[in-house]
């Protein structure tokens, strides 16, 4: 069956819930009964196995079975897991859904935000501690200061990609009141590291992300040298891989060194290119980047690629 978003707007807030599309009348019926309506109520609370159910409506147990069988054959339940239980095989049931109805063709209307509920659930994961409960931005974005600067005396040429990340964050978060773009030499000048950061661009260009290298599960190699210090690639701790192509770079997400409640979101590469690679993998190909996000210390090494000859980046590839 076709799944959708139900959109409720209170006045105060919107707030969304999954809802299954059920194909014809038929089904609808097999809902609809009241014994039916009774045990879909329940499922949609937890999951429970027929004789459970039984015994919390004080019916008999065939009956039970008579409306699971009608309700999974609807499409609105579904086996969660087999037990044994005294010598026989308990089947565990939930509702397939939150919401269920019928949808006639036409009536759509054009909204200008999503909320970030409706995204996919590792992004939902990877951006949420930098939406507050209003749906507000809670974060600042850090780019490397366009002038000479830093033991590296170079100058970021790599800050305009924060733009198109922008643009991404804005499908899912409204803006702030506060200005949320800044330079990294502000950063520190203004005593802003506490908040949640997203850094764009590496050691090379950003103040920041040099500053939390060592933080990092696959770390810049910056080596010091008699002319101050050179840059030469990532190195992973879990593979022992380094890399060294100017297109590749770093994807992480770690807790905030200087705020353990914060969170800091590192998108650099080893050279412009690589940080742009990284831009796009989170933008434009985030289910690819973010497949095996986890609950702790995210990190994954990107690489871009140019697939329609133009010698600009438009593709990635995921290292490890």
């Amino acid at each position: 069956m076709q799944k959708k978003w139900l959109l409720q707007n209170d006045g105060a807030a919107q707030r969304i819930k999954e809802i299954t599309i059920l194909k014809d009348a038929q089904q609808l019926k097999m809902i609809l009964g009241k014994l039916s309506w009774n045990i879909l109520a329940m499922l949609s609370e937890k999951e429970m196995y027929p004789l459970e159910i039984a015994k919390q409506l004080n019916v008999h147990e065939q009956k039970v079975y008579y409306h699971i069988r009608k309700l999974a054959k609807a499409g609105a339940i579904e086996v969660t897991k087999e037990e044994k239980k005294k010598g026989a095989t308990a089947k565990y049931y939930k509702a397939a859904s939150s919401a269920f109805g019928i949808e006639l063709p036409k009536g759509y209307m054009t909204i200008q935000n999503l909320s970030l509920q409706t995204l996919d659930a590792q992004i939902k994961e990877f951006f949420k501690e930098y939406v507050d409960s209003e749906g507000v931005f809670d974060g600042k974005i850090v780019v490397g200061c366009p002038t000479p600067h830093g033991p590296f005396k170079t100058s970021a040429r790599d800050g305009h990609y924060a733009a198109h990340l922008a643009f991404f964050i804005g499908q899912f978060a409204k803006m702030p009141e506060d200005f949320i773009v800044k330079l990294d030499v502000d950063v520190k000048a203004e005593k802003e590291e506490k908040n949640n950061l997203i850094l764009v661009g590496g050691p090379g260009t950003n103040l920041l992300t040099q500053e939390i290298n060592g933080y990092l599960p696959v770390k810049f190699i910056m080596q010091s040298s008699t002319h101050g210090f050179l840059l030469g690639g990532l190195s992973s701790e879990k593979t022992s891989r380094v890399y060294t192509a100017d297109s590749v770079g770093l994807i992480a997400k770690i807790v905030n060194p200087w705020a353990p409640n914060k969170r800091i979101i590192i998108l650099a590469g080893n050279k412009a290119v690589g940080t742009k690679a990284c831009v796009l993998a989170l933008t434009n190909f985030w289910r690819k980047t973010l497949k095996y996000l986890g609950e702790n210390t995210f990190a994954t090494v990107i690489q871009g690629f140019d697939l329609d000859g133009d010698g600009k980046v438009d593709s990635i590839e995921v290292m490890e």
